[in-house]
């Protein structure tokens, strides 16, 4: 009988990791004790909270959740702690590259401004990959719900600090608000100074919105994408483009867009060879870290390990990581499978 291997020593790029939501349970539990902030008892109960986004209210709700988790984040070094702790569980995971995305409007109230804001963050990130030895980048995202001029000004700021440390332009929220179109000039700015557009679609909305992403925001990765399996078309179009797909298992059932997580489109992507990148999402609510997707892949769609060494080796080709990281890393899958 061939033997299983540990999923979390199998070297891979971590893609798709928002900032809060990287945080552990324990540090939440004990910022909020530091700043005396009132928990809901769904982020106290020491299990992953019920949440459902596939309608408004459910949606509400999860950013409600998200937003009185970041309440708790008002220091410089909340902000450091958060990092290299992040850092920490995706060198358990078997991660040794990290692309973490934020959007630094949301924490500059409690730093200072804008400026200022995103300066703690990659100051935390660089301070963090030089402690742990992982190497952390930054992808800023711009909010879908708000106007987007907002989004020209932090498309302009982080070609700005391009040179700290930012790889790419995000754009996150509720796909089901604000067309891609809305921000195509944003994305424009981004990959005029050379940052790689990386938009959330396919999500909570169809293979249109993965659509959108692709012809008006020139996208090079998708924020999910798993709707792109119920059109074949589009699948064939991702594949023929090479444009990776960071897929959140876990993540896709928590917020109630599959039953199941066999529900997960991982096989029809696979096999139609779109190529993707596993990612954790938010395991603050959703519960579940890095090496835990490659469980899904395992268990739930039968994925052998010579296909889990090849995911991995898709999220280091979709990673902004420099040639040298990336070869070390696909000499390391190697390692994994051949071992």
């Amino acid at each position: 009988m061939e033997r299983v291997r540990d999923v979390s020593e199998l070297p891979k790029a971590h893609l798709h990791l928002h900032f809060t939501g990287s945080m552990r349970p324990s540090t939440l539990l004990e910022l909020a004790d530091k700043y005396g902030v009132h928990l809901p008892a769904a982020l106290t109960g020491g299990n992953p909270p019920k949440l459902r986004a596939t309608d408004e209210r459910g949606w509400f709700r999860f950013q409600r959740l998200y937003d009185i988790a970041r309440s708790c984040l008002r220091e410089p070094e909340d902000i450091q702690r958060l990092v290299r702790e992040a850092a920490q569980e995706d060198l358990r995971d078997g991660s040794g590259w990290l692309e973490i995305q934020v959007d630094p409007t949301s924490y500059a109230p409690r730093l200072g401004g804008l400026i200022p804001a995103l300066e703690v963050i990659l100051d935390a990130v660089d301070s963090a990959s030089r402690e742990t030895g992982l190497g952390m980048r930054v992808l800023v995202a711009a909010n879908r719900m708000k106007h987007p001029l907002d989004a020209r000004t932090l498309a302009r700021l982080a070609v700005r600090y391009a040179d700290r440390g930012i790889v790419g332009f995000g754009l996150s929220n509720d796909e089901r608000r604000g067309m891609a179109r809305d921000f195509d000039r944003a994305f424009a700015i981004a990959r005029e100074g050379g940052l790689l557009a990386a938009p959330h679609g396919g999500e909570l909305t169809g293979p249109s919105s993965v659509r959108d992403c692709l012809d008006d925001l020139h996208a090079r990765r998708i924020g999910h994408g798993v709707r792109a399996a119920e059109d074949p078309r589009l699948l064939k179009k991702l594949a023929e483009r090479g444009v990776t797909c960071e897929v959140c298992p876990a993540s896709n059932v928590a917020l109630g867009v599959y039953e199941k997580p066999e529900d997960v489109p991982l096989r029809t992507l696979y096999d139609a060879g779109v190529p993707m990148a596993l990612g954790a999402d938010d395991p603050l609510l959703f519960g579940s870290r890095l090496a835990a997707q490659y469980e899904i892949a395992r268990r739930h769609h039968g994925f052998t390990d010579a296909e889990l060494a090849e995911l991995a080796r898709q999220s280091v080709r979709g990673s902004a990581a420099p040639g040298g990281v990336q070869e070390k890393l696909l000499a390391g899958i190697d390692e994994w499978i051949s071992d």
